[in-house]
């Protein structure tokens, strides 16, 4: 029993003496380093809104991070005023400036060697890192840079649309009949129906023009861009229509589905090799039913572009407006299909019995009973403001390698095919004009366009090149 209690009091004082050897805890001495700061060292095109931050290795003593060793300085030495805070943790430091900074300036923030951890131990050298803000708030009024027809012109169809291209990109709330109007002769107001695409506003009479007549178009300080700034000053300019009086019959008027090189109510579908200038749409059915174009939506939702197309596709499950554009160009290629049915009185009826081989065709109003087929080329030919309109009961299919010729000046926009029942374009045909089908248009391997395909089903693609034609 001693030699235990002896133990336990060896055991005591060796941990007494032990405790009382340990050494003494080490003295912060480390200097503080900033870790990281918001926005990064020569960062560009920064918010004019931003706050700025900077994030220390350790904690900081509060009282040591203010306005004066924290500051902000720009353009130049010019500083700027803000307040500055510290995290409760004491690891950040923000910058808050009293207002928005100014646009496309080089600022530069420093924390300076007065700011201190909680030993005392202070920056080893002052923190400085540099930044560029971005553009400052547009409010630049915007221009109409090109016009069809340009300024003066003559000679011009008198079954043209007129077309003002702006500088950038507009409120299209702002582009109406109030603010894009056409008057001649001199100013008795042309009715008509305005539409925008991209940065082009688009006047589409009712009716053909006048021929040789001074027409005046003009928009108006009530147009903005998506800044909301105006055009500076009303834009008019004035053009003559042309003298002659073109053959055939009026042209079809295809209202808001000519903004579109191919529409189409069902589907839309292509393959590799595939291209297509101008817009497409699709309604009622939804962009789902617009395969094979890899399609990447618009940050507006309001449209998508694909690699195929130079121009847009829109959907009928885009944003608004785009919705309420195609229901309404969907009815304007279904008034135009029937337009072009209606017509009566034709210069040819059945002609060639159904086949169009080798033939020129003069400007009017043909009528087939049947279907219409092509196993070789033939041409239309006549001048640039002359009109076809082909009336198809049946199918029409154009034969592979056929290539459809235009003659004297004829203009494919001129051309309309009217299609009761399926449009079949060859492999590495060359077709021209805008084809009004009741059904689908399908356009086989390497065949080129230069019109419009407006199928009231569907339209299928073959690595194809289709081409809005020339306005």
């Amino acid at each position: 029993m001693k030699k235990l209690l002896f133990a336990g009091i060896m055991t005591v004082l060796l941990i007494g003496f032990l405790a009382g050897c340990a050494p003494p805890v080490a003295q912060d001495i480390t200097a503080p380093t900033v870790v990281s700061v918001v926005p990064a060292n020569v960062a560009v095109n920064v918010a004019l809104e931003s706050n700025l931050t900077a994030t220390f290795s350790e904690a900081m003593n509060t009282a040591t991070i203010s306005a004066t060793t924290f500051t902000l300085a720009g353009p130049g030495t010019t500083a700027v005023t803000g307040v500055v805070t510290l995290s409760d943790d004491g690891l950040t430091a923000t910058f808050n400036p009293a207002s928005n900074l100014a646009g496309s300036t080089l600022f530069t923030a420093t924390i300076t060697t007065g700011a201190q951890d909680l030993a005392g131990n202070a920056l080893a050298s002052s923190y400085v890192w540099t930044f560029t803000t971005g553009a400052a708030p547009d409010t630049t009024s915007p221009t109409v840079s090109s016009t069809v027809p340009a300024a003066s012109a003559t000679d011009v169809a008198i079954g043209g649309n007129v077309t003002a291209t702006f500088s950038e990109a507009m409120n299209t709330a702002t582009i109406s009949g109030t603010t894009f109007t056409l008057a001649g002769p001199g100013t008795t107001a042309v009715a008509g129906a305005v539409t925008y695409t991209g940065t082009t506003a688009t006047f589409n009479p009712n009716s053909d023009l006048l021929g040789s007549t001074v027409y005046t178009a003009t928009i108006t300080t009530g147009v903005q861009d998506l800044a909301g700034n105006a055009l500076a000053s009303n834009h008019s300019w004035t053009f003559t229509t042309a003298a002659i009086v073109p053959l055939g019959p009026s042209a079809v008027l295809l209202g808001s589905a000519g903004n579109y090189v191919i529409l189409a109510k069902t589907a839309i579908s292509a393959t590799v090799g595939t291209a297509i200038t101008g817009d497409l749409g699709i309604s009622p059915a939804a962009q789902s039913f617009v395969t094979g174009f890899g399609l990447v939506e618009d940050a507006t939702n309001e449209f998508a572009t694909s690699s195929l197309v130079t121009g847009r596709v829109y959907s009928s499950n885009d944003a608004p407006p785009t919705p309420t554009i195609l229901t309404t160009a969907v009815s304007d290629m279904e008034t135009a299909y029937t337009d072009a049915a209606g017509r009566v009185t034709p210069d040819f009826t059945n002609l060639g019995a159904g086949n169009v081989t080798g033939l020129t065709l003069v400007p009017g109003l043909y009528t087939w009973g049947t279907s219409l087929q092509a196993t070789s080329g033939f041409t239309i030919s006549g001048g640039a403001n002359d009109v076809w309109i082909f009336q198809v009961a049946g199918d029409l299919t154009i034969g592979n390698g056929v290539i459809v010729t235009l003659g004297g000046s004829a203009q494919a926009k001129n051309i309309f095919w009217q299609v009761a029942g399926q449009t079949s374009l060859g492999t590495t045909a060359e077709f021209k004009g805008v084809v009004l089908c009741m059904t689908q248009i399908v356009v086989q391997t390497g065949a080129t366009v230069n019109g419009r395909l407006l199928a009231q089903t569907q339209v299928t693609l073959d690595a194809n090149a289709v081409t809005e034609p020339a306005l």
